[in-house]
């Protein structure tokens, strides 16, 4: 046993924390890669500890140099949360807001994704370790998930790029040998918001062949209404199915097969007129539904296996995703006057590969090497009529962008002892993207436009971890991070065709701390990040009869924060958990977005990204009888003042600051869960999302704010059933 050290660093670090919403973490000690343990077998030797796949092996939560929050499968299901979009709420400085089922903005530490959609993410999505190249996936149902981890700061050493602000990785659940059947059901008002949902797995042949089979049903009316045609605005129905397929042919082999289906429909963009930010108008007059048709569906299959004469664990994974969109009738004009209507596809294609070896090199040193390769297609066609019931003008466009990822990844772990660690890790990147199409116009035959784009990248990381004890470690990590460009859409200038990706260098010195009976968890971090050439804000352009939407490179950005998340467990009936960011990002530098656009910018803040955000949460679990048991959960979620997306040069509208209240009561018997429970409690107003005028004044709609105000206070009940 070694001896037990003091820190007054450590000390400081964890004297306020509020608490992540997960159990205590492990107490086991990181081992090498040849003794690697499995989830299943660290879970086995101890259900509290938090398994997490952060750097692509399995490690306890505690012991990882990271900055994570990790939300297990149950708590999730326990919450009533539906989507990635959910798990914002319970994770320090992450931001997530939508205007439409199939668009999301998302960001952490203050960078993200922008408000157009063709735009590749700051934050890396993975599912089941394949990376998603759109933030639409972030609304889609999540089914019979075993836990989402959300890895704050640079990732591009393991996952590459586009993980500059992070990564968000949700792994579903892993069937089993014994029979499991879980049934799930909730309504609540008054939007008539319910879901059903059910999965089964077991084994087909008992060690050998198991199965996973998950089914969900999702649908609201949500609480906007389009009032020119008496229908809900922003609706949203679904219906996805999943599942695995897991072989053992030995007991050191698996080959685990995934595949997955969704068809989601879901209102788009319904912004409403409003005098201001605190005008909360729920009520538009739109021409169209402008209702969006998605399908989603994919097959991906990971084959492990041992390398025995190299102590190497060889893994090699291989998958085909696709998310099709239909938009039948739209109205982007945002007006009840009928002088625009639209109709479109959009269809993207994703093909990946990796191939990666886990090796141990020594008793102190392991390695992870790897090679990937992924093949991006997105083709999308947009018609649009001009003054559709009289003169019925057609501009039509068509837009195709093939892109290749490279990337070869190194990373080595070297451990002297049980309480150091340093690990380093580089990973290189190549994007060539190519974009062929043409855009029509009212007077003439239709503009080719045809573009080219490659960035090479380098994103190494260098993090240094010491033990302090079996409960306490302290780290620090340099990090660099990269985005990709792209190409705005057809018809702008030249100069305009084409945008470079952003990077980001990032310090970090973070602090984990788990006691040994598990009463008390708590970690903490403070962050500096240094951004260049950021992507981030919007320029209009007008192409007649409409208008495009352009993504520009800004300038500098800086960013500097603490994060700090646990839980304790008060008694043995009571928990508290919660976490906590504070984090200031501004623009530093403007020059890039001055010299393109000709203007000054409003603010130096970041658009839509919050100074703070935070979530508690109180839980009371009272016996009743032998086999019962009566939880009281209460807990709040809130966000810091924002300011709108505006290209005005004096004004940026600021979004106030909220906290909203949920609660529940559950009663559980053996293995049935009944809840009655409360999201925004107090029906507190807040506003989802919000464009100041001048944007609608460049592209000649009128000259109003717009917004989307958040979700009023829903009540309902809830029931879970697993035998």
């Amino acid at each position: 046993m070694r001896p037990r050290h003091q820190s007054k660093l450590a000390a400081s670090l964890f004297a306020l924390a509020a608490a992540a919403p997960v159990p205590a973490l492990a107490q086991a000690q990181p081992s090498s890669a040849a003794q690697e343990p499995t989830p299943a077998a660290i879970d086995s030797a101890d259900t509290n500890t938090i398994i997490v796949t952060a750097r692509k092996r399995a490690e306890a939560l505690k012991d990882v140099p990271v900055a994570i929050t990790a939300i297990s499968g149950d708590t999730i299901e326990k919450s009533g949360f539906t989507s990635v979009k959910d798990v914002a709420t319970l994770t320090p400085s992450l931001d997530i807001n939508s205007d439409g089922a199939g668009r999301a903005f998302i960001a952490i530490r203050g960078i993200g994704t922008t408000l157009v959609d063709t735009v590749q993410p700051g934050v890396g999505i993975f599912v089941d370790g394949i990376y998603q190249p759109n933030t639409s996936y972030l609304n889609n149902p999540m089914v019979d998930v075993a836990r989402v981890e959300v890895l704050r700061g640079p990732q591009g050493s393991l996952y590459g790029k586009n993980t500059l602000g992070g990564a968000i990785n949700v792994i579903t659940r892993d069937p089993g040998n014994d029979l499991e059947v879980k049934l799930l059901g909730s309504y609540a008002g008054p939007d008539h918001d319910w879901s059903a949902g059910a999965s089964i797995s077991g084994a087909l042949v008992p060690d050998k062949v198991l199965a996973r089979i998950a089914y969900s049903h999702q649908q609201d009316d949500g609480f906007m209404t389009n009032t020119l045609l008496g229908k809900p605005a922003m609706p949203l129905n679904s219906d996805t199915v999943n599942g695995t397929l897991l072989f053992k042919p030995a007991s050191d082999v698996r080959l685990t097969i995934n595949g997955y289906y969704t068809r989601l429909i879901g209102g788009a963009v319904p912004y409403t007129f409003v005098t201001g930010p605190t005008d909360y108008n729920y009520n538009v007059a739109l021409n169209a539904t402008n209702y969006q048709y998605f399908k989603y569906y994919g097959v991906n299959a990971k084959l492990e296996a041992p390398i025995a004469l190299l102590a190497t664990k060889m893994t090699l994974i291989g998958s085909y995703d696709e998310r099709d969109v239909n938009t039948p009738d739209a109205d982007p004009d945002f007006t009840p006057v009928n002088l625009l209507r639209s109709h479109g596809t959009d269809t993207l294609r994703t093909r990946t590969a990796e191939l990666r070896f886990d090796s141990t090199l020594s008793s102190t040193v392991s390695s992870i090497l790897g090679l990937f390769y992924s093949r991006e297609t997105r083709g999308t066609v947009n018609d649009v009529a001009f003054l559709p019931d009289t003169l019925n003008l057609p501009v039509n466009s068509f837009s195709q962008v093939d892109g290749n990822n490279y990337s070869v990844f190194g990373n080595l772990f070297w451990r002297p002892d049980r309480s150091w660690e340093l690990s380093a890790g580089l990973r290189w990147d190549r994007q060539s993207r190519v974009e062929n199409g043409y855009n029509g116009t009212l007077a003439g035959p239709p503009v080719p436009v045809s573009g080219f784009l490659r960035e090479d990248n380098l994103s190494p990381r260098i993090a240094l971890t010491y033990h302090w004890n079996d409960a306490l470690m302290t780290y620090a990590s340099v990090a660099r991070g990269a985005r990709g460009g792209g190409f705005n859409p057809p018809g702008v200038p030249a100069s305009l065709q084409t945008y470079k990706g952003d990077t980001v260098w990032t310090f970090e010195l973070g602090s984990k701390l788990a006691t040994a009976d598990h009463k008390l968890s708590l970690s903490g971090d403070v962050f500096y990040n240094d951004y260049s050439n950021y992507i981030g804000l919007n320029s209009i352009y007008a192409v007649p009869p409409s208008f495009v939407t352009v993504d520009l490179n800004t300038g500098h950005v800086s960013s500097y924060g603490v994060e700090l998340e646990g839980a304790w467990q008060v008694v043995p009936i009571w928990t508290l958990s919660g976490g906590v960011s504070l984090m200031h990002a501004r623009i530093t530098n403007d020059s890039e977005y001055i010299d393109t656009v000709g203007r000054t910018l409003a603010s130096n803040r970041l658009p839509f990204q919050p100074d703070w955000n935070l979530n508690a949460n109180s839980d009371v679990t009272v016996p009743v009888g032998d086999h019962d048991s009566l939880s009281f959960d209460a807990g709040v979620v809130g966000k810091g003042s924002r300011i709108a997306a505006t290209l005005s040069e004096n004004n940026a509208p600021v979004l106030t600051a909220y906290v909203l209240t949920n609660a529940s009561i559950t009663w559980r018997h053996n293995g049935l869960e009944l809840s009655a429970f409360a999201t925004n409690l107090f029906d507190k107003n807040y506003m989802e999302s919000y464009i100041e005028k001048t944007t609608l004044i460049l592209a000649g709609l009128p000259a109003s704010d717009v917004g989307i105000p958040g979700d009023r206070r829903r009540v309902g009940v809830r029931a879970r059933l697993k035998f």
